[in-house]
């Protein structure tokens, strides 16, 4: 079977398409984005002995680390399979890690379930953080009206925000993230960008309630945690092999693990985002994220896997009605938002021309592991918003 379709340019070597942001092909006909992933398995030693032994002296450096907190980590849990396998992760190392979540008040019960099933069967404190239902609804009603991408936004910052707080309350250093590039790839950026200032902007021009319980990371809080607080974050899944579907089984024969439909699908508003909002509004979608790591992987074919990112998303039953209840959306509010106009990220305030600016101090924290690598790769360089 030939993946084909007419005047489309299609990755030789994935199934990332021309349609994909900031995307180009070397002579090859490979994408830009399975070359980063080669670079970053090459810096990181990725499932190699390099990579093993520089994640082992990370290990060390976090035990040798003197405090008077009795936890060694914080780990950010969401009822997924990364976060509940990084928990197992840290305790076969020997270190004590504090679970923590940011509850955006949206959560299945399946992802609430598997928290409580592993933080118990591994004895870890689990910390949790929940917004007030109606400010987190505000919010998320203000990125519908905007018509922008980025409807998760404001739950992808506030775990952020939230994980240095606790870490700064418990007074720990190091910071456990559980996403694998190899697993997942790397999310292009272009007509998908979020940061503190974007999320205000939007916020005050379409919402109606104060930001009171939301935990809003600004661009000095960044600098705070990062430069003064030395907050160092580290993703164990850049250094060694791991594999999502052998962890999935892991954690259901081991501790009763729940899987919960797909890819981020653990809570329902980041449900509705993938299944519905986003490909139906903007005519694309985030499977071509997990299905091209795969391909790389040779875990599927690039046949098998274009054929499944051309089949219409998984929605959870009544998910949508749950929704609109929730949401006080009639058919035609919900029709409305997805037939209305498109806006984007460059139309509102945003730190981004600040990163770009403060590119080598970021390159420097990226390289100590205060910052995530990937948000110097896709946050600090210019880009072509057209």
């Amino acid at each position: 079977m030939k993946i084909s379709e007419s005047n489309l340019k299609i990755c030789s070597r994935c199934i990332y398409d021309e349609r994909v942001s900031q995307i180009s092909f070397d002579d090859n006909g490979v994408c830009n984005y399975c070359n980063q992933i080669d670079n970053l398995k090459e810096l990181y030693g990725t499932g190699t002995i390099k990579g093993e032994n520089l994640f082992s002296d990370i290990v060390k450096d976090i035990k040798k680390q003197k405090n008077k907190s009795k936890y060694d980590i914080i780990v950010g849990v969401s009822g997924g399979t990364d976060s509940s396998y990084m928990l197992y992760l840290a305790k076969i190392h020997g270190l004590n890690p504090l679970a923590v979540h940011y509850d955006n008040t949206w959560n299945t019960s399946i992802a609430s379930q598997n928290i409580l099933k592993i933080t118990k069967a591994l004895d870890v404190d689990l910390y949790t953080y929940v917004i007030n239902n109606k400010e987190a609804d505000d919010i998320f009603k203000s990125f519908l009206k905007a018509g922008v991408p980025e409807l998760e936004a404001s739950t992808d910052l506030a775990l952020a925000e939230i994980l240095y707080r606790a870490a700064k309350k418990f007074r720990v250093k190091y910071i456990f993230e559980g996403h694998s590039f190899i697993e997942e790839g790397i999310t292009p950026l272009g007509k998908n960008y979020f940061d503190g200032k974007y999320i205000k902007s939007i916020h005050k021009k379409y919402g109606q309630l104060k930001m009171k319980t939301y935990p809003l990371m600004t661009f000095n809080r960044f600098i705070y945690w990062t430069l003064f607080r030395r907050i160092r974050k580290v993703r164990p899944f850049w250094y060694i092999n791991y594999n999502k579907i052998e962890a999935q089984k892991f954690l259901k024969e081991n501790f009763g693990w729940e899987y919960y439909g797909g890819h981020h699908l653990e809570n329902r508003m980041t449900a509705f985002f993938h299944s519905y909002y986003f490909p139906r509004k903007f005519k694309n979608d985030y499977r071509n994220n997990t299905l091209s790591a795969q391909v790389r992987n040779k875990n599927k074919t690039r046949e098998v896997a274009w054929e499944e990112y051309n089949s219409k998303p998984y929605i959870e039953e009544n998910l949508i009605d749950y929704f609109k209840k929730r949401m006080n959306f009639s058919d035609e509010d919900l029709k409305n938002i997805i037939n209305g106009e498109k806006k984007y990220w460059y139309q509102f305030k945003t730190y981004k021309k600040r990163f770009e600016l403060l590119r080598p101090l970021f390159y420097i924290l990226a390289k100590s592991n205060l910052v995530p690598m990937s948000f110097y790769l896709k946050y600090c360089f210019p880009i072509n918003e057209k």
